[in-house]
């Protein structure tokens, strides 16, 4: 079992995320996952740097910690040949600890271009076609492909990777996950879905699955409880939603209705590291192995305290 640290650019400027990878690697953690986003969800989580310039960063100056996306969509915002020398540029400079976690991303963040937005079935098939063009490039060579949704003439990486970068896949059902039983080197999700981590392992064997876990450290429990639900309501709209909705002003609207206790069940709050132990063998119990552990709020210096102190201690029982 490996527990990992988000990096959320939507709450934190560039120089933070940086400060925080730096600091979840001294406190212990296995591995970093940043979001990549154009737009923050609500307006009250303020930022969006560019993950890219970040993962650098991290990069440099870290040593020990595994780096991943979480996720990349590499088809509409960006091209899959684009990303495919940034990630093996962001694997020279890590020296090998990096993994491209990708999926087929948000309306949100996708827009921005003016490009059309597909249907998730077209997404999904633009994805392992994404995912050919990845491999292409990294094994060496110079390519000229002419696929379905993407073309690449006459490119060759100059930078390439160190050695395999595992590719992950984003999944929400049962689309996704034969995709990534078909391609991908690994998952990622974000419910505690037996049918997602379980149903991989059975197919596709041990390999690794990741998950992302909400939770809110504060002193008082009820203060955490709507500090999550005025930063992360957006989560309980659920990914059909998610997905779909064009605008930070929409998820503004969407969610309003949302209440602290709507996210109780989900969401570990306040100080009681029970609580948050509660949430995350919810994941561990559905059979996910890279657990990510995401602090809502400001006080990312108090988070990764307490996860040292209280939390990591207290997780060899999820082993």
């Amino acid at each position: 079992m490996k527990y990992g640290y988000k990096l959320m650019t939507e709450e934190h400027g560039p120089r933070a995320l940086v400060e925080n990878a730096r600091r979840a690697e001294a406190a212990g953690f296995d591995f970093v996952s940043i979001s990549d986003h154009f737009h923050p969800w609500l307006e009250v989580q303020g930022h969006c740097p560019f993950a890219w310039s970040v993962l650098g960063a991290i990069a440099e100056t870290t040593s020990r910690i595994a780096i991943t996306t979480g996720l990349t969509c590499p088809i509409i915002r960006y091209h899959p040949a684009i990303i495919a020398q940034a990630a093996a540029t962001v694997a020279v400079m890590s020296e090998g600890r990096f993994s491209l976690a990708i999926g087929a991303g948000e309306r949100l963040n996708e827009h921005v271009t003016g490009a059309r937005w597909p249907s998730a079935p077209e997404r999904h098939e633009m994805l392992g076609e994404a995912i050919d063009i990845f491999r292409a490039l990294w094994d060496g060579g110079v390519h000229t492909i002419r696929g379905k949704h993407f073309t690449v003439d006459h490119a060759r990486l100059y930078e390439k990777p160190p050695g395999t970068i595992p590719i992950l896949l984003g999944i929400s059902g049962p689309r996704g996950l034969a995709l990534a039983v078909e391609k991908a080197d690994g998952v990622m999700a974000t419910d505690p879905d037996k049918t997602l981590a379980q149903g991989f392992r059975a197919k596709a064997g041990d390999k690794p699955r990741y998950c992302e876990v909400t939770l809110a450290y504060g002193p008082d429990e009820a203060a955490a409880l709507k500090m999550a639900r005025d930063r992360f309501r957006f989560g309980a709209l659920t990914w059909p939603a998610m997905s779909e909705i064009p605008t930070v002003e929409g998820f503004e609207a969407a969610s309003q209705f949302v209440r602290p206790e709507d996210m109780a069940d989900s969401v570990g709050a306040g100080p009681n590291p029970e609580k948050h132990l509660a949430a995350i063998r919810k994941y561990a119990d559905a059979g996910f192995d890279h657990i990510c552990l995401l602090g809502v709020g400001p006080d990312q210096t108090g988070f990764i305290d307490f996860f040292e102190k209280e939390l990591k201690p207290k997780l060899g029982a999820f082993a």
